[in-house]
């Protein structure tokens, strides 16, 4: 799967990776920006088949049930009871104690559309599970998948915010006008 990958990333889209993600950091919160297009996830699958590395995803623990809640168990997914919204923040971050190796990925934005804000619970979760933050850009003006080194939030979300989204400054999602 990875030679597929490899060939389709670099030869097929002319894509590249920067930075490096260090495969020991066993958990981690991903934030992945922007997500402008159904391609990002493609995107993603692709880059972590060439990376060779676990990352995972939560959703709603309906998703998980017959027929189909083996594909997504197989693709990294870890299921959350999002009936109370107060919770969930502690319900992920106890996702993160009960494995070895749990690697979050997130859109801040948490939709496609074009949003005012960020959602804040990348952040939260990252804080209560105590692990570092990836920041992730999908280029597509570049045509490049970039990396940041690990962030470890101080506590203060109106410090660490700037400083995290700056990591996305000049990024270009596949539709810019929609980030």
């Amino acid at each position: 799967m990875s030679f597929v990958s490899k060939f389709i990333f670099y030869k097929v889209f002319k894509w590249r990776i920067e930075g490096v993600f260090d495969p020991n950091i066993k958990k981690c919160v991903f934030i992945v920006a922007p997500h402008t297009s159904w391609w990002d996830f493609f995107l993603g699958v692709i880059t972590r088949n060439i990376l060779g590395i676990e990352i995972n995803f939560v959703g709603k623990k309906e998703l998980f049930k017959p027929p189909f809640g083996w594909y997504f168990k197989w693709m990294g997914g870890a299921p959350v009871d999002r009936v109370s919204k107060e919770k969930k923040v502690a319900a992920i971050a106890s996702i993160f104690e009960s494995k070895n190796i749990f690697r979050l990925a997130l859109s801040p934005e948490g939709t496609r559309q074009k949003t005012d804000r960020w959602r804040t619970g990348f952040y939260y979760i990252a804080q209560a599970a105590n692990v570092p933050i990836i920041m992730v850009a999908f280029d597509y003006g570049k045509k490049a998948v970039r990396f940041s080194k690990p962030y470890y939030t101080t506590g203060d979300i109106e410090k660490d915010l700037p400083e995290i989204k700056s990591f996305y400054k000049d990024v270009q999602g596949k539709f810019p006008n929609q980030f």
